[in-house]
């Protein structure tokens, strides 16, 4: 991880000089700056066009990429968790949907993610046209084509990050000093994700499987397969469209089609991925840099460097609230689990305890303590478990982050089947308890019935991507593709609401939670007759009667004013509309740039 680090900061510097000389400018002076590449000194040979691609793959990660806004800002607030604090116009302002065109926050990873484009656009120019390509050697040529399937699969990855935040957005395909206008108008997200489909298409031809290269955070064939088949999902589902209504096209069985068959080749190649059998022990591996043997990620985000432009954020921004530095250090606790999220999981999922946390360590003695219902934080990047752990107050964890999981390609699988067969078949049931089996370890035989109706198996694959990818930048534009966020959020609202009046399937939600700690560990107090548990959050009210127990309220705590002086319920979201919120606006200094000719997201004029 760390060595492709290295070449990537080297590679982006590199790169950018490149960029800068060749749009800075319309007219070209006669002598050129000593510190300039040519395009055919970057793109001579193999090591240089390398590290112009990974130059491209740079623009992923930092603060304005997944490093923290696209992955930790921008898919909140959704019916699974929050951004934490009051209102401002900054992250907490695209978590609650009020969306300002000052907000730098939309501005600066839209900038970002359009360098990526110009960068990969260049590298998919360049290299077919460098001489090795056609004859070079068969080790260079195979490199060069390699190379070229990962710019393709950068741009797709780049242009999809744009249209499902912002939709209909200018979409060059040739580096911007091809272009005589740079201002181009907007091009429809139709338009768009069918060239990059079939970009993909082409890239998974050129691409190599992942036991056939050294291991890194470099894109392989089957991360190409499963970003294809996740892009042509949302080209077959729902979105805001320029008239401000939310539909989908006629044609969406196609993409449907064209995702199956994707899931279906990868599912095929149990040998190149498939799934870990313990759910812990993916994210064990992210924050301990251990690399999973299944390789159930199939494409992640490389980040090292120890800075805002390489790094990422999870593990500081993110995980439980943390305040030690003797050996944690601090971070955490920007981003809250919803308690409807929390009670959504059955007691005996191993994915809850992972996904959510409801302690924190605020001591020097490292010994956690508990979180109210309003404050749980999420766990997958929790800095505690980083090994080697890291002390002090460290912005840069190190973390890579999670872009698509062989889990999704089951689950994805699955919901094409019964979309495309009004129902599902038996091997779509079993891609679908498969993720549920292994969520379920140890006591599968509590999974329950799979329904087999296609309403019903629907409704049973939105609960299980729910739960199976919670804190993963994914909930929130699966509802946007399934034309579901403006509901889903209302329900989240009702449910909060039901858990706080301890109402329909809530009624045994305890106002007080009674704890104390057994070493550095919490061990819970379950009701007179049983000897202590280790989660008694559906226990009937009980109140110890000896012993020396820590009070904390818990279902009590939603009626609590939390949120820009309201209530978790009615703080959350809470500028959302339907027909509006559910893109991003184009940012005030965009659109003074365009001088008029960029058109505005609905709702934002």
């Amino acid at each position: 991880m760390k060595r492709f680090r290295s070449y990537q900061i080297i590679a982006t510097a590199v790169l950018w000089i490149l960029i800068v000389n060749i749009t800075g400018c319309k007219k070209y002076t006669e002598v050129e700056p000593d510190s300039a590449y040519t395009i055919p000194e970057v793109f001579s040979d193999v090591p240089n066009a390398t590290m112009a691609v990974i130059g491209a793959y740079d623009e992923l990660q930092g603060d304005a990429g997944y490093g923290i806004r696209i992955s930790m800002y921008y898919p909140y607030d959704s019916d699974e968790g929050i951004v934490s604090g009051n209102i401002d116009n900054g992250r907490r302002g695209i978590g609650r949907y009020q969306l300002l065109l000052t907000n730098t926050e939309i501005a600066n990873p839209f900038r970002q993610l359009y360098r990526g484009v110009e960068k990969a656009n260049l590298c998919i120019e360049q290299i077919p046209q460098m001489r090795l390509y056609e004859e070079g050697t068969d080790t260079e040529k195979k490199e060069l084509r390699r190379l070229l399937g990962e710019a393709l699969t950068l741009r797709a990855q780049f242009y999809f990050e744009l249209i499902r935040n912002w939709g209909d957005v200018p979409a060059p395909m040739v580096p911007s000093y091809r272009q005589s206008d740079l201002f181009l108008p907007r091009t429809d997200r139709d338009s768009t994700y069918d060239i990059i489909l079939t970009d993909l298409a082409t890239a998974i031809d050129l691409l190599p499987w992942r036991t056939e290269v050294a291991r890194n955070e470099r894109i392989t064939k089957g991360a190409a397969k499963a970003l294809r088949a996740r892009i042509a999902l949302f080209r077959g589902g729902y979105a805001l469209r320029n008239n401000a209504r939310i539909e989908r096209r006629s044609d969406y069985l196609k993409y449907y089609e064209m995702a199956k068959k994707e899931c279906e080749d990868l599912m095929a190649r149990r040998d190149q991925h498939t799934l870990n059998p313990n759910f812990e022990n993916i994210w064990r591996n992210v924050t301990s840099f251990t690399y999973d043997p299944q390789a159930e990620i199939l494409f992640e985000v490389g980040a090292g460097g120890g800075n805002g432009n390489s790094d990422s954020r999870m593990g500081n921004y993110d995980g439980p609230n943390l305040n030690n530095a003797s050996r944690y250090g601090a971070g955490g606790g920007g981003i809250i689990m919803l308690p409807n999220y929390f009670y959504a999981f059955d007691s005996v999922d191993t994915r809850r305890d992972v996904t959510v946390t409801w302690y924190q360590v605020t001591s020097a003695s490292n010994v956690k303590s508990m979180r109210r219902l309003t404050e749980l934080n999420t766990g997958k990047y929790r800095r505690d478990w980083r090994v080697p752990l890291l002390p002090g107050t460290v912005l840069n964890v190190g973390y890579n982050w999670v872009m698509i999981r062989f889990s999704d390609v089951l689950l994805m699988y699955a919901e094409a089947v019964n979309e495309l067969n009004n129902g599902p078949t038996a091997a779509a049931i079993a891609a679908f308890e498969e993720v549920r089996k292994r969520a379920y370890r140890g006591n599968t035989n509590l999974i329950g019935a799979t329904p087999t109706d296609k309403a019903g198996f629907f409704a049973a694959l939105d609960n299980e991507r729910f739960l199976e990818f919670g804190h993963e930048g994914i909930r929130k534009y699966d509802l946007l593709r399934w034309g579901q966020l403006a509901n889903k959020l209302s329900e989240a609202k009702t449910k909060i609401e039901q858990i706080r009046t301890a109402s329909g399937r809530y009624a045994n939600v305890p106002d007080t939670v009674y704890w104390r700690n057994a070493g550095e560990e919490i061990q819970f107090y379950a009701g007179a007759n049983t000897a202590p548990t280790a989660q008694p959050f559906w226990q009937p009210k009980q109140k110890p009667t000896a012993g020396s127990w820590n009070a904390l309220a818990w279902r009590t705590s939603l009626g609590i004013n939390v949120i820009d002086g309201k209530p978790l319920a009615a703080g959350m979201a809470s500028f959302f509309v339907s027909g509006k919120s559910e893109l991003f606006p184009f940012d005030q200094a965009t659109l003074a740039a365009y001088q008029g000719r960029l058109s505005q997201n609905p709702g934002y004029q």
